[in-house]
Parts: C-alpha cells; sequence; structure tokens
C-alpha cells in the first residue's frame, strides 16, 4: 500500500472532492502483493474548463516519480464535480486483463 498512498497524497495537490485510487494489480500478471496497475478517480472543481488531456496531463505530473519507477499502468478517471453528478457518481469499470491466466 505504498505506492498508492504515495499517488493518495500527491493527489490532494488538486483538492479533491472525491479521490479513489484502486490497486489493480491483482487483475494482471504480476507478482502477488504488486503495487505497479492503478485506477484513479478523481473530482476536482481544479479541472473547470480544462479538456482532459490537460486534467491527464495535470496528474501525471504530479505522480511523475511513481510512474517512473514502479507504476506500470494508470487508468485516469478526472472528473469536475458537474461531470461527476451527471455521471450519477460512477467511472468506468477497467477492462479484464487478458494476461491473467494466460
Amino acid at each position: 500500500m505504498k505506492v498508492q498512498a504515495q499517488i493518495e497524497g500527491k493527489l490532494q495537490a488538486l483538492e479533491p472532492t472525491f479521490l479513489e485510487v484502486e490497486n489493480e494489480s491483482h487483475a494482471h500478471a504480476v507478482p502477488a502483493n504488486s503495487e505497479t496497475h492503478f485506477k484513479v478517480t478523481v473530482v476536482s472543481s481544479q479541472f473547470e474548463g480544462i479538456l482532459p488531456v490537460k486534467r491527464h496531463q495535470q496528474i501525471y505530473a504530479l505522480v511523475a516519480d511513481e510512474l517512473a519507477g514502479p507504476v506500470h499502468a494508470l487508468a485516469l478517471h478526472p472528473y469536475t464535480p458537474t461531470e461527476w453528478e451527471k455521471r450519477g457518481g460512477t467511472r468506468p469499470d477497467s477492462p479484464d486483463c487478458k494476461g491473467v491466466g494466460a
């Protein structure tokens, strides 16, 4: 949980109204207890008027050290509070990893 906690801490810079960092490593062909694959859902008013690609870039910049090290994959779901409300507080599910059990 060390890498997950680091990501959660760094994303506090976005002053999120909702933040969920999910370790999805278990669904991939990696050793047990890995912290390599994450899904991030972050809702922040700081995303107002910012295109999705720029939101992703903001997040990548905040977690650059983790992306340069242990994190292999990072699925991002950044929303404004209005977008999050329109979605009913849900984000897409991650697809099944084809490498599991292969």
